[in-house]
Formats: C-alpha cells, sequence, structure tokens
C-alpha cells in the first residue's frame, strides 16, 4: 500500500470493549462492509485484469501480482449485487487480496475506505429472517458504529468449495 493510500485509511477505536476486531472497511454500492483485517493479505489497485473464457460469472478475470497468477472474483457481482453503473469512476476501485482454501484470491470492491477497530460488544447476529431467506453463510453479523451499521462478512467463506472448483477448471 502506498503512502497515498495509507494516509486515506485511518483507525479509529470504537466501544469500550476489551475484545475488539480491527476491521477493514469497504463499499459495495451504497453499502459498507467490513472484514477482519487478519484475513486481508494486501489491498491493491485494480490494475489489467485479463479475461478467462468460460469463466463463472462472478470471475472478472485474473492479474499478475508479483510472479503469481491470481484470480480476482466481482465481489459484486458474487454476492448478488447491482452492477456498477456505466461511467463510474472507477479511481477508488481496489482488490482485497485473501488466502482461500490455500489460494490467493483477489476480491475487488468498489471502495476501501478505513481501517477501524470495533468491539465485540457492538456485533449482532445476522437478523433471523435474513438467515431464512438469503444464504448467510458468509456474513459474521452487523456491526453498530455510531452513526451507521456495517455488515460484517467472512471473505474465506465467500467462495465456497464448488466455486473453488469451478475456478481451478476455468483455469
Amino acid at each position: 500500500m502506498g503512502k497515498e493510500e495509507e494516509e486515506r485509511l485511518k483507525v479509529d477505536v470504537e466501544g469500550s470493549g476489551v475484545n475488539q476486531q480491527q476491521l477493514v472497511v469497504f463499499k459495495l454500492g451504497g453499502e459498507e462492509f467490513g472484514v477482519d483485517i487478519m484475513q486481508v493479505r494486501e489491498i491493491i489497485r485494480t490494475g489489467d485484469i485479463t479475461s478467462v473464457p468460460n469463466a463463472p460469472v462472478f470471475v472478472r478475470g485474473v492479474i499478475n501480482l508479483r510472479g503469481q497468477i491470481t484470480t480476482i472474483i466481482d465481489l459484486r457481482r458474487k454476492l448478488g449485487l447491482a452492477e456498477r453503473e456505466s461511467g463510474t469512476d472507477d479511481q477508488e476501485e481496489r482488490v482485497i487480496v485473501v488466502e482461500v482454501d490455500k489460494n490467493t484470491v483477489g476480491m475487488a470492491v468498489d471502495a476501501v475506505t478505513e481501517v477501524t477497530y470495533l468491539a465485540e460488544s457492538d456485533i449482532d447476529e445476522v437478523p433471523e429472517m435474513i438467515k431464512e431467506t438469503i444464504g448467510t453463510e458468509y456474513l459474521r453479523g452487523v456491526g453498530k458504529l455510531p452513526n451507521r451499521l456495517l455488515i460484517l462478512i467472512d471473505l474465506e467463506r465467500v467462495l465456497h468449495g464448488e466455486d473453488i472448483d469451478a475456478l481451478r477448471q476455468s483455469a
């Protein structure tokens, strides 16, 4: 991460609990999501992505990440969110690089906005009605910040076993 990006990310301490999680906060559409910083290997600019024929719809393509071919997942598509509007400024778009099932995978997001701390006591479970209607295996909960809520996700669970198998077949 460059100095410019480090300056943009800020660290806030929220909550008063001793058990706190450090989260990377990112945007997809108009929503904010949080992921445990321990899942994040690095955050990079999007750069040039090479399309892969016959790849699953949520795969944007591959990049060369310091000599390693890395698959880039379009997190909007994977989570079933609306497509990004054409003509939208891509300057803020980032890739959050994670390890999934011993594979390095990049998750494309609209923007990474901050790094913050959240007390365990400020994290609620996903409401039952949501659990019953959509697949929520990757949702960890809802974080309560003073002026907003964060949807907390587990990036390692966003891709299921069959998704990883499909990625291996298309590579």
